[in-house]
């Protein structure tokens, strides 16, 4: 029979295990784990009683509380599209006009249009609508299809030069690369175009190479760009005597443009966004434009 042996410095028994001069005792273990073992299991089994929780192939067991999480989303959801339905009816029903002479109304359009703008425009506008390199900002300058609520409205359908069978079309020629201009028509015509947005002529040019830049535009440019060079808007060009350029205004970049060309592309967001929605991102974009 063993004799028990008991650890003089802790008064715990030892096990009777030991390695190299050291003992192994035999600790109890802490009241504390005991309770909080007890707890758990309480808690356990009152979850599964009240709470849904044990799965019984394709359902699973309710509880004595009957909570649904999915239900309670669910009805949330339905809660939220009813109480949008509301002022939503009223902005899809009503004029731009009265729309936008609505406060109440356009709190909600500027709640909303933000969130459908950060969504689906801020990647190539900015979060701020002023876009970058090839992108129009949206709250300065002149829209290129027209500043008007329908105008806009129906740029955001069918996009630019987009896949939609009515989509906007708009293409500046490449005047050098395909030959249109010669090499020094190019750079009257961009000296003259500078001028316009009242920019100093890249070279000293003179009175006679202005001239000539001024009639060759008058040749090439002004079908599109109208003989003022302020754009038109059915076509989409852009206003070139304003200092808002979507390319960029220094020499170079009018240049490039000058003789490369450009084609912008816009997608059609019919498919994508309701025509409640499309008229809500239409409300904000021009609140963006009225707004310092």
């Amino acid at each position: 029979m063993a004799i028990e042996e008991r650890d003089s410095h802790t008064g715990y028994l030892t096990t009777g295990h030991e390695w190299n001069g050291i003992k192994e005792l035999n600790t109890p273990v802490p009241k504390a784990v005991y309770v909080f073992l007890i707890a758990t299991v309480v808690f356990t089994v009152a979850y599964i009683v009240l709470m849904p929780a044990i799965p019984l192939g394709v359902t699973f067991t309710k509880g004595l509380l009957g909570l649904d999480d999915r239900r309670e989303v669910t009805r949330a959801v339905e809660d939220a599209a009813a109480e949008r339905a509301v002022w939503t009816k009223r902005i899809e029903t009503g004029s731009y006009q009265d729309v936008a002479a609505d406060p109440a109304l356009m709190r909600s359009v500027r709640q909303t249009g933000r969130t459908l703008f950060t969504d689906n425009c801020a990647v190539c506008h900015g979060t701020d609508a002023k876009g970058g390199h090839g992108y129009p900002s949206l709250v300065s300058g002149s829209p290129l299809w027209g500043s008007d609520a329908d105008s806009i409205a129906e740029t955001i359908r069918v996009g630019i030069n987009a896949t939609h069978p009515k989509t906007r079309v708009g293409q500046m020629l490449a005047f050098g690369r395909d030959g249109i201009l010669q090499r020094a028509d190019v750079d009257n015509v961009l000296d003259y175009v500078l001028t316009l947005s009242g920019q100093p002529p890249v070279r000293k040019a003179t009175p006679e190479q202005l001239a000539a830049g001024k009639a060759t535009f008058a040749a090439q440019c002004v079908s599109c760009h109208g003989e003022d060079g302020k754009g038109k808007a059915d076509l989409g060009a852009p206003d070139l005597t304003d200092r808002h350029w979507i390319y960029g205004g220094d020499a170079q970049s009018i240049l490039t443009t000058i003789w490369n060309g450009r084609q912008g592309h816009m997608p059609s967001w019919e498919d994508r966004l309701s025509p409640v929605d499309r008229k809500i991102l239409t409300l904000y974009l021009m609140d963006l434009r009225k707004s310092p």
